[in-house]
């Protein structure tokens, strides 16, 4: 069982590098798609969270590459180099999904809610689980068993973080696609492309979310195969 699942993790492994591989060259790609109405990431974004009726979350330039993100806590869409200037479709797809997060919060959407309270835990979780989990296996006895199952007991958290994270990601895309058509910011070619690099986003979380449920799976092997 434990060979199989290592296997598995390293399966996992290989594939999410192809998946991410394969995203980065789809917004490689889309990020040179121009955009007929001309408009930039951060002008898309501003008008989203405007049609929405919400205009206490200030969209802002956060530098690098598919860095672009929505802080909660201080009500900021943040968005990258290539989409809070670019006028592209990866530019509309992307500042559109994160200002789905914003509509998600002001609506008190149910699993971003969830989400939002994991965080805190979450946090705590992936500062110590690591050295809790070679502790265990480096250590025998009952004190590498106990540590064994603290850690496992943290790793589980993280990895249901992950999985909560899919249904507010694949919500926030689906409020963007709807927006971004409803309100004509993309067609044709443009709405194709832009549901196509968020499909391969969300493929990116999906399989994190399985990689971590293998290796959770694989250390609770470990510990009941030492019981």
């Amino acid at each position: 069982m434990t060979t199989t699942l290592y296997f598995i993790g390293i399966l996992l492994f290989i594939v999410s590098l192809i998946i991410q591989s394969r995203f980065r060259s789809k917004a490689k790609k889309y990020a040179q798609s121009g955009l007929r109405n001309g408009m930039s990431g951060a002008e898309i974004a501003q008008k989203m969270l405007n049609d929405h009726g919400i205009y206490d979350v200030q969209v802002i330039h956060n530098p690098g590459q598919l860095t672009d993100h929505y802080n909660p806590a201080n009500r900021t869409v943040n968005l990258s180099d290539e989409v809070f200037h670019g006028r592209s479709t990866l530019a509309a797809a992307v500042a559109a999904h994160e200002c789905g997060h914003a509509v998600q919060h002001a609506e008190a959407y149910n699993w971003l809610e969830f989400r939002s309270t994991m965080v805190g835990p979450v946090s705590f979780a992936s500062r110590y689980l690591i050295f809790l989990l070679i502790g265990g296996l480096l250590l025998g006895g009952a004190l590498g068993q106990t540590l064994l199952l603290v850690g496992i007991g943290l790793f589980t958290l993280t990895t249901l973080f992950s999985f909560v994270t899919l249904p507010v990601e694949f919500d926030a895309s689906r409020r963007a696609l709807a927006w971004l058509n409803d309100k004509g910011m993309v067609a044709g070619q443009e709405a194709e492309e832009s549901k196509d690099a968020l499909q391969w986003a969300a493929m990116t979380y999906v399989v994190a979310a399985l990689s971590s449920l293998a290796t959770l799976l694989y250390y609770i092997s470990i510990f009941t195969g030492r019981d």
